[in-house]
């Protein structure tokens, strides 16, 4: 299941710490520490999820080779079109650590629930060409994938963007692109909504709260530090569409305030669907039927009014 960047910076506090203490002490090398910061973020793990049991065979795999790469560079993708033809469709952005086979069990979930799917690997996951990521590249990305996404799925109204984790900091910067792109050419967000599931603030934040618990050195500004900033907080105002946020309460690598403050900044209409139990990878399975029912309403949901007051009210469940 995807580890949680959380769980990987309390198992190597120590090496975030030298690389902090470096970063005061050696400037010219920021080079060097910044591709040790990604590899300590992303932390990629090569090959196979060991729980993984192999695609379905509906689902389809293909490459996606916009013409900004770089020669040799690519996207692996998995396309799982729903059952009914006219269904709604999600694109998918993952987490750190595991590639696609790691992703299987969630974006089986979705499909399940009605959905086609579209799920892709950044650069340097899984079967995905490319360098080591970094913040700017998941960025790019996400748009590539974007807009593989609007061919397979025409009808604007029957999309969804849907990020786990560190892929839910992906997904808002995606869809406050579209939001902004949207609004310069005076025209509809082209989305239904947004749906991000035990994600966090901002970088930093989450680091920050680490280092407050295991830094031996706890002057260290380790927030300023970062060179990957995935600064949620200060973009979800700017979606424009409707939102679901979803966080278990059990999560013990991210704290549903993290998701409880995303929320609050975002604006209506949207929802709050925090899960008894849930931890940072089940929340899904176990929210059940309330899951289901939240993405139906998120369907439903009417989007932000050009001008006016707000007429649809998001919900808030606990």
């Amino acid at each position: 299941m995807t580890s949680s960047l959380l769980a990987l910076l309390r198992r190597r506090w120590l090496s975030l710490s030298c690389m902090a203490v470096l970063i005061v002490g050696l400037p010219a090398s920021c080079g060097v520490l910044e591709h040790k910061e990604r590899e300590l973020l992303f932390r990629i793990e090569p090959g196979t999820a060991r729980w993984y049991r192999g695609l379905p065979q509906d689902v389809q795999e293909f490459d996606i080779k916009p013409a900004s790469f770089k020669a040799g560079q690519s996207l692996h993708a998995w396309w799982w079109p729903a059952a009914r033809r006219d269904a709604p469709s999600i694109l998918y952005l993952h987490g750190v650590r595991w590639n696609l086979t790691g992703q299987a069990f969630r974006i089986e979930q979705l499909r399940a629930m009605g959905y086609s799917v579209l799920a892709i690997d950044y650069r340097g996951f899984g079967q995905s060409k490319g360098d080591l990521p970094s913040e700017a590249s998941v960025y790019e990305d996400a748009r590539a994938a974007w807009e593989r996404f609007t061919a397979m799925q025409p009808d604007a109204n029957k999309r969804l963007i849907y990020g786990h984790s560190l892929g839910g900091a992906v997904a808002i910067d995606l869809a406050a692109d579209l939001a902004a792109q949207a609004k310069k050419d005076h025209g509809p967000v082209p989305v239904r909504g947004l749906v991000i599931e035990s994600t966090f603030t901002s970088l930093g934040d989450a680091v920050a709260q680490v280092a407050d618990n295991n830094l031996p050195v706890k002057w260290l500004p380790v927030r300023w530090l970062l060179s990957q900033k995935f600064d949620s907080i200060d973009k979800i105002v700017d979606i424009d569409m409707p939102l679901l946020v979803v966080h278990g309460l059990a999560d013990q690598f991210m704290p549903s305030r993290f998701s409880q403050q995303l929320f609050n900044a975002a604006n209506e209409p949207k929802r709050l669907l925090l899960v008894p139990g849930g931890t940072h990878n089940n929340s899904m399975s176990l929210g059940g039927a309330q899951y289901r029912q939240a993405l139906d309403g998120l369907m439903k949901a009417r989007p932000p009014q050009v001008a006016g007051p707000t007429t649809a009210h998001g919900g808030h469940d606990s």
